[in-house]
């Protein structure tokens, strides 16, 4: 059986106010080709598909119509909500959805699988969607007993040994699990919402083991954990780079082939990476101003981040990384050789006013202002007065 896993679109997510509507659109036109051209069997996707809980309409739509065409090619969709979700709206209609499309985001959900057949019998794909701790530890456990512990080790167990008792039921089937979680030992990065409870977010990677594949969400970088969970176990990652923290990701899908059960009771799998179309790289530039500048030729299509290290600030900072980097997102002032200072200088109450705004711009730029900048500051500062005495 052919599976594919893909997760974390985020669909209706910017970077750095950049709205990435028409790149997710094309990784989904991108995505549904390869569907077609693998003949991939079931998709597989384990949660975060909106970046928020009320979506805008043009991501609904979009979902809508990736939903319908990947229904086309013939493959069977399974998908369960994130922890950006909302699985209540994610999963309206879910009782109407025909065509194979299949919708697993609620507690009650882990003990329906999708049940899916082959040459080599029966493959169950059981949805975990995010597990709130607050909200599960009471879902997952029978009317009058106490509520579970407030963990996600605790409500993941729970969750997991329904999935291995339903499982029991099916003799012979192989399984395959969508958990949108963070397991132990997985790598994150800065655009991953945290999961933290009382300073607790991870799950032992030890606790989902028993499985053919887990299909995992929520961290954005492509990674296997299959030797730390004893079971092949992988996260796809997100298909787009969401932050700079990612500029290094090699974006990917993952094309799982599922094989018949081996001796020790396991399906034979193979997990192949196929990389994800890049709309426009992240690029990292640090120096001087000078030195920046000098990279415009080779980053000048890039989205970039400019880390600029001149001692005292360039003036016309943004203007002339613009002009340079047309697609430049972030600019950060980190200034070389200078003491790094917790804060802004302390103001005293004594202090001429003309006086601290000098220190603060000195603080801002590194260099005592000049005669021309502190003529301009005192002319402020005397149309100010000006003002207050008129009225």
């Amino acid at each position: 059986m052919k599976i594919l896993h893909t997760s974390d679109w985020h669909l209706g997510r910017t970077l750095h106010k950049v709205d990435l509507h028409e790149h997710q659109a094309a990784f989904l036109d991108w995505l549904v080709a390869l569907v077609k051209a693998e003949q991939v069997d079931v998709v597989v996707i384990p949660g975060d598909i909106y970046d928020r809980a009320v979506p805008a309409v043009t991501s609904v739509k979009l979902l809508d119509s990736a939903l319908a065409r990947l229904a086309e090619t013939g493959a069977t969709v399974v998908l369960t909500s994130g922890n950006h979700d909302s699985p209540e709206r994610l999963g309206f209609g879910r009782s109407l959805m025909r065509s194979g499309i299949h919708l697993l985001t609620d507690v009650p959900g882990i003990e329906h699988p999708v049940s899916v057949e082959d040459e080599h019998g029966e493959v169950l794909f059981f949805g975990l969607p995010y597990l709130e701790p607050d909200r599960a530890r009471t879902e997952l456990v029978a009317d009058g007993e106490p509520p579970l512990a407030r963990s996600h080790e605790a409500v993941t167990r729970a969750a997991l040994e329904r999935v291995h008792e339903r499982a029991a039921a099916h003799p012979g089937a192989r399984t395959v699990v969508l958990a949108h979680t963070f397991v132990t030992g997985g790598e994150a990065s800065e655009s991953e919402r945290d999961l933290s409870v009382g300073g607790v977010d991870s799950v032992p990677a030890g606790v989902l083991g028993g499985i053919d594949y887990l299909a995992l969400g929520h961290l954005h970088g492509c990674q296997d954990l299959t030797r730390a969970v004893g079971a092949p176990a992988w996260y796809s990652g997100s298909p787009l780079a969401f932050s700079f923290s990612e500029r290094r990701h090699r974006k990917s899908v993952l094309l799982v082939e599922l094989g018949a059960p081996a001796e020790n009771g396991r399906a034979a799998v193979s997990v192949e990476r196929i990389q994800t179309p890049v709309p426009r790289p992240l690029t990292e530039v640090r120096g001087t101003l000078e030195k920046i500048l000098d990279h415009r030729d080779e980053h000048g299509g890039d989205w970039i981040k400019a880390v600029v290290t001149d001692p005292a600030r360039p003036a016309h900072l943004q203007e002339q990384l613009r002009e340079a980097y047309p697609h430049l997102l972030l600019t950060e002032y980190a200034p070389e050789g200078r003491e790094s200072r917790a804060g802004t200088p302390v103001v005293r109450r004594e202090q001429n006013p003309l006086e601290v705004m000098d220190e603060f711009l000195a603080h801002v730029t590194g260099a005592a202002p000049t005669p021309a900048e502190h003529d301009v500051l005192d002319r402020a500062y005397a149309a100010v007065r000006h003002q207050k005495e008129a009225s």
